[in-house]
């Protein structure tokens, strides 16, 4: 059975952010808000935790992870970011973006669009992510908690307990979330090409 940690949406309380980050650092799955629906999580790099959130998803090995990061200069540390393109995610992040961008070689291999070397970005406009993130000092390696399945992202924590009690270590309830995944991106070409419109208004950049 997984653990349920109630975290206050606006004040995280520090106790259960380190509760959080340690389970993450010991190898767990967890589940946790974000400023659009909720999403599991695992620590970058663990390749047994990245197993099992496939496992959940019922996805293949091909599919890609996005890295959550904390701020634009931890998102230059694993993807190659000009002026331009720096200019373009200062301008909407904190929020509901996932960009696709080139890695860097602190990315793993194996996280990478195997052909294209990409990685998919974002910087959530959540209290509760920026907490752990800054208690981590290292992005967590996510994707959206959409079941196989499902046409939504799950959004209630009661209801990602009762459909996930069994699958995950943690679920970090954060009170009610959003049902649209993020906007997404690609930043890799001259012109950004939107891959997927979500929570995030894409207009400015179309």
């Amino acid at each position: 059975m997984s653990r349920v940690l109630q975290i206050h949406p606006a004040n995280p309380q520090p106790r259960l952010i380190a509760q959080a980050v340690a389970r993450l650092r010991e190898g767990d799955v967890i589940v946790y808000p974000t400023d659009s629906s909720y999403a599991l999580g695992c620590q970058l790099g663990d390749k047994a935790a990245a197993e099992r959130i496939r496992a959940i998803r019922q996805t293949d090995r091909h599919h890609n992870f996005t890295l959550v990061c904390r701020d634009l200069s931890e998102i230059a540390t694993y993807a190659k970011v000009d002026n331009r393109r720096y200019r373009l995610l200062k301008a909407v992040t904190p929020g509901a973006f996932t960009f696709i961008l080139q890695a860097t070689h602190e990315v793993p291999r194996r996280l990478q669009h195997p052909r294209r070397k990409t990685i998919g970005i974002r910087v959530p406009d959540n209290a509760i992510v920026s907490a752990l993130l800054a208690t981590l000092s290292e992005p967590i390696m996510s994707c959206t908690l959409i079941l196989p399945g499902d046409d939504w992202p799950l959004s209630d924590p009661e209801e990602i307990e009762e459909r996930l009690a069994n699958e995950v270590d943690l679920i970090i309830d954060g009170g009610p979330g959003q049902r649209e995944p993020t906007t997404v991106l690609d930043l890799t070409e001259e012109a950004p090409q939107l891959i997927r419109q979500g929570l995030g208004d894409a207009s400015p950049f179309l």
